[in-house]
C-alpha cells in the first residue's frame, strides 16, 4: 500500500514559522554570546568577582521563574500579544543593557531581558504549531529548535567579532533593530490563537508560590557553584524551594486556572519526554561548558579561536535538525532520540578517551563535533517534538513552557556539578565532568527508550480512532 502523500503546508504557515524562528534565534543567541563579553564587561564597568557572574545567574534565575506563568499566559490571553509583548520587553531589556554605565543597572537590565525571553519563548513556537498538522509537526519544531542551535553555534564568534570591531554594548545593541523587525513581521504574518474556554484569571495564590520556589531552587543552584553544595544556605534554599512543590501540586489539582497543567503528565509521551528531557539537560549546557574550559584553560586557546572553533558541533546540529524532525513524523520518536542520546555521549566519550593536556584540535575535537552535532541535531529539538506529540492546541504554550522550565534547572544543575568537578581546570577535573555528561546522556536514551511509546504521533492517532 503507497504511503499517504504529506500534508500541505500554507505558504503563511512556513513564513509564520520563519519569523518565530528569527525570535528565537535572537534570544538563544544573546545567551550564548554574553558568555564571551565577561570579561570585557567587568574591565568596562569594573565589576567586582562578586558582581560579575550575576550578569548570567540573574538572567538564569528570571527566565527559570516565569516560564510557567508566561506559559499559561500565553495560551490564556493569546500567543501573539505574550509573543509580542515578550519581545518588546526583551528589547527593552538588550537597550537598557547597551547603556548601562555600572553592574548593579546591567544586572537589572538583564532582569528584564530574561522576563522578555520568559514569555516569547514558549507563545513563539505555540502560536505557529496550530498551523501545523500533526503529521508535520516535527518538522515544524525541528526548525525552530535549527534557530537555538544556530544561535549556539554563531553566539561566541559573533560576540567576539562585535566586542573587537565595536564594543560589548554591541551584543545587546544590535537585538534592538533586528527584533523590531520581526516583531512587525509578527503582526502582519502571525494569526492570533488562545484557548477559547479559558476562564477567570490565574491562581492568585499557586502562581506567586510557584514562582518563588522556582526562583529559590535556582538561587541556590546557582550559590553551590561559589559556596559548593554542602554550603547551609545552599541547602536551605533548595530545601526551601523544593518544600512549595507539594502545595502548587496540591492547588493545581483544585484550581480552575492553576500555574500548573497537571493533565499534561496524564500522557504518557509527555511525562516520558520531561523526565528524560530533564536528564538530557544536565549534560546539554554542561558539555558546551567543558569544551570552552578545554580549548580555553587546558589548552591556552584565546576566546575568539575558541568561538569559532566550537562552531562545527552546533552548526552540524542546526543542518541536521529539521530533516530528523521530519524522520521523527514519519518514524516515531523513540528510537530516533534515544540513539541521538547515545551517538551524543559517544562524541564525548571520544574526547574523554583522547585529549590531553597538548592542544590537538583535529584529531580530539572534529570527529566528536560531527557525533555530537548529529546527536544533538535529533535530541535538542526532537525531545520537544516528543513531547508536544499528543498535547492538545489549547494546551501548547503551556506544555513547551513546562518543559522548559525542567529544561533550565537541569541546565543549571548540570553547570554547577561540572564547575564543581572541573574546579581548578585540571585534566582530572575536566576528565571527571566528561564523565558525568556522557552518564547523563546514556540515561536520558535509556529512559526514552524503556518509556517512551512506538510508533509515530500519528499512527498511534489512527489508532486509537478505530
Amino acid at each position: 500500500m503507497p504511503a499517504a502523500a504529506p500534508e500541505e503546508i500554507s505558504r503563511e504557515s512556513w513564513l509564520a514559522l520563519i519569523v518565530v524562528t528569527a525570535a528565537a534565534f535572537l534570544v538563544v543567541l544573546d545567551v550564548s554570546v554574553v558568555n564571551v563579553a565577561l570579561p570585557s564587561i567587568a574591565r568596562d564597568l569594573k565589576a567586582t568577582s562578586a558582581q560579575l557572574p550575576w550578569v548570567i545567574s540573574g538572567y538564569n534565575i528570571a527566565l527559570a521563574s516565569l516560564l510557567l506563568l508566561a506559559g499559561r499566559t500565553a495560551d490564556r490571553r493569546g500567543r501573539r500579544a505574550t509573543f509580542t509583548a515578550g519581545l518588546y520587553l526583551f528589547l527593552l531589556g538588550s537597550l537598557l543593557c547597551g547603556i548601562a554605565n555600572s553592574p548593579v543597572t546591567l544586572i537589572v537590565a538583564r532582569v528584564v531581558q530574561a522576563t522578555g525571553g520568559a514569555f516569547l519563548m514558549p507563545a513563539s513556537l505555540a502560536m505557529v504549531l496550530p498551523q501545523f498538522p500533526l503529521s508535520r509537526r516535527g518538522v515544524a519544531i525541528g526548525i525552530w529548535g535549527a534557530a537555538g542551535a544556530l544561535g549556539a553555534a554563531f553566539g561566541p564568534s559573533v560576540g567576539a567579532v562585535l566586542i573587537s570591531v565595536w564594543s560589548w554594548r554591541g551584543i545587546f545593541l544590535v537585538n534592538v533593530p533586528l527584533g523590531l523587525i520581526v516583531a512587525v513581521l509578527a503582526r502582519h504574518l502571525v494569526a492570533e490563537t488562545r484557548d477559547q474556554s479559558a476562564e477567570g484569571p490565574l491562581d492568585l495564590i499557586g502562581v506567586p508560590v510557584g514562582v518563588a520556589g522556582v526562583a529559590l531552587v535556582m538561587y541556590g543552584i546557582v550559590r553551590s557553584e561559589q559556596h559548593g553544595w554542602t554550603d547551609q544556605s545552599v541547602l536551605g534554599l533548595i530545601l526551601a524551594g523544593i518544600a512549595v512543590v507539594p502545595f502548587v501540586v496540591w492547588r493545581s489539582a483544585r484550581h480552575p486556572a492553576p500555574l500548573l497543567d497537571l493533565s499534561l503528565f496524564e500522557g504518557r509521551p509527555y511525562s516520558v519526554s520531561t523526565a528524560a528531557f530533564w536528564a538530557y539537560s544536565l549534560a546539554f549546557t554542561a558539555g558546551f561548558f567543558l569544551n570552552s574550559f578545554m580549548f580555553q584553560e587546558l589548552w591556552g586557546v584565546s576566546v575568539l579561536k575558541t568561538g569559532f572553533g566550537l562552531t562545527p558541533g552546533p552548526l552540524i546540529a542546526a543542518v541536521t535538525s529539521a530533516r530528523l524532525g521530519g524522520m521523527a513524523d514519519r518514524m516515531g520518536h523513540r528510537w530516533i532520540v534515544s540513539v541521538g542520546c547515545w551517538v551524543t555521549a559517544a562524541g564525548y566519550l571520544w574526547i574523554l578517551l583522547t585529549f590531553t593536556s597538548e592542544q590537538d584540535y583535529v584529531f580530539v575535537y572534529l570527529p566528536s563535533a560531527v557525533l555530537i552535532g548529529v546527536g544533538v541535531g535529533a535530541t535538542i529539538a526532537g525531545y520537544q517534538s516528543a513531547a508536544m506529540a499528543e498535547v492538545g492546541v489549547d494546551q501548547f504554550a503551556s506544555a513547551n513552557a513546562t518543559l522548559r522550565t525542567f529544561q533550565q534547572v537541569g541546565y543549571a544543575i548540570g553547570i554547577s556539578v561540572v564547575s564543581t568537578l572541573a574546579a581548578g581546570f585540571s585534566y582530572d577535573g575536566i576528565y571527571d565532568g566528561f564523565v558525568w555528561v556522557i552518564a547523563c546522556f546514556v540515561v536520558s536514551g535509556i529512559v526514552m527508550l524503556i518509556g517512551y511509546p512506538s510508533g509515530s504521533a500519528a499512527a498511534r492517532q489512527a489508532s486509537a480512532a478505530r
